[in-house]
């Protein structure tokens, strides 16, 4: 992962300050002054390896399809990041790096690859939203991420539900 640089920061900010409504979470009285975790944005992250796939997979999200994604657990392991639990927010960027979604965490379970079910590969949203295409896929995916010799059928991968908080419907606002 890259650093985001100050603009990227300031969008980001924006977004969070527009979303953070939707938690219930609304300018408090300065007297009270606020919480780390109403000013704090939460993590931000794209879909897949490349813009192209970011600005797909984000599509499904807002089009209510895509309510699902799994990550190998040695990228998580890479990039010296936590898995997720349930209940965590995060914004989802698209390949341009512009916030469009916040997300929260409904499901997190850590499975072998050839142990993912079908109910997971719907949630999904991804082709035609069979198990043989979610696996044809993501194998494909792993193998140019990881590398062919860190594939195998045992990978643990993290299978990770969401709901969709920000924006809940119609097309995605503009940040100022």
């Amino acid at each position: 992962m890259t650093e985001p640089t100050h603009d990227e920061d300031q969008r980001i900010s924006a977004f969070w300050q527009a979303a953070r409504g939707h938690l219930g979470m609304g300018k408090l009285d300065a007297v009270m002054g606020e919480m780390p975790k109403d000013v704090v944005p939460p993590p931000s992250w794209s879909f897949g390896d490349s813009p192209v796939l970011a600005d797909q997979l984000l599509s499904l999200v807002l089009d209510g399809r895509k309510t699902g994604t799994s990550t190998a657990l040695a990228e998580f392991e890479a990039e010296g990041v936590e898995l997720p639990v349930v209940g965590d927010l995060s914004i989802v960027v698209d390949g341009a790096g512009e916030p469009r979604a916040l997300l929260r965490t409904t499901e997190v379970v850590v499975v072998p690859f050839d142990q993912v079910g079908e109910d997971h590969a719907r949630a999904e949203g991804e082709d035609d939203l069979s198990l043989a295409s979610w696996r044809t896929e993501h194998e494909r995916y792993w193998r140019r991420v990881l590398g062919d010799d860190a594939f195998a059928p045992d990978l643990a991968v993290v299978t990770e539900r969401f709901e969709l908080v920000y924006p809940t419907s119609g097309p995605t606002p503009a940040v100022d």
